[in-house]
């Protein structure tokens, strides 16, 4: 890159805030009311990196749900519903203790965590089933202050009931207040069905990976999506500095 290309590009504000992060003078970002998350994500990447230890980036959602008996006193974590369409184990594994993180300095309670799949601790065989128990192991490896189980089905997940009698002794099953789903078609389909059909108020995507708090509204966002995300952007902001 010239020193003239470089001049222009530092006009775009995407590269202008990322470089103010990687320069200390900022402690994060929100943007994409204008922009595409491409064009976000871009710069983001090229400037401010992922974090240490971490390469890929997911999005979580907060998912405030109307029967409080679900979740965290009806609060749960969905991810990844926004970024990577197909991970394999290794991502997935990042994914869930990215979304651990983002638990415990967002919505101020200990994970949970589900490992998704439509097999509870082998009742069905599969190749896809094969990569969340692989998934679940390494995560548990990555960070073993985190409460992990897998593979487990949603109602398992969530359902007190079910969990005992599908994965009796687990601590997890029928408490999940995390739900780590194995591919991005999964995730994105199921935050918006539990948002329409169940009422439920989905705040995100929240992304999670990158060195710093980097943020991506829909071009469609309404004022109360850009506070909401400012605050959260705060909140991971003061998660990273008390590290």
């Amino acid at each position: 890159m010239t020193v003239e290309q470089a001049a222009k590009t530092v006009e775009d504000p995407l590269f202008l805030a990322c470089l103010m992060i990687k320069s200390g003078d900022a402690d994060g970002e929100v943007a994409g009311a204008m922009n595409t998350t491409g064009n976000v994500l871009r710069a983001a990447f090229q400037i401010v990196k992922t974090a240490p230890g971490v390469s890929v980036v997911s999005g979580a959602f907060l998912m405030f749900v109307p029967n409080k008996e679900y979740g965290e006193n009806g609060i749960m974590v969905f991810a990844d519903c926004a970024v990577l369409p197909n991970p394999n184990a290794e991502e997935l594994a990042q994914i869930a203790v990215s979304t651990g993180h983002t638990t415990r300095t967002i919505a101020g309670f200990e994970p949970r965590i589900a490992m998704l799949s439509f097999s509870t601790k082998g009742s069905a065989k599969h190749e896809m089933v094969d990569k969340v128990v692989e998934a679940t192991r390494i995560a548990k490896e990555m960070d073993p202050s985190l409460q992990i189980e897998g593979e487990l089905q949603a109602d398992a997940a969530i359902v007190p009931s079910v969990g005992e009698s599908k994965a009796p002794g687990s601590s997890i099953a029928g408490h999940a207040n995390v739900l780590v789903f194995p591919s991005l078609e999964t995730g994105n389909i199921s935050y918006k069905l539990v948002q329409r059909l169940g009422g439920a108020e989905a705040i995100g995507p929240i992304l999670q990976g990158i060195a710093a708090p980097v943020n991506d509204l829909s071009r469609g966002c309404s004022v109360d999506d850009i506070y909401k995300m400012i605050a959260i952007t705060a909140n991971q902001a003061i998660g990273i500095k008390s590290k």
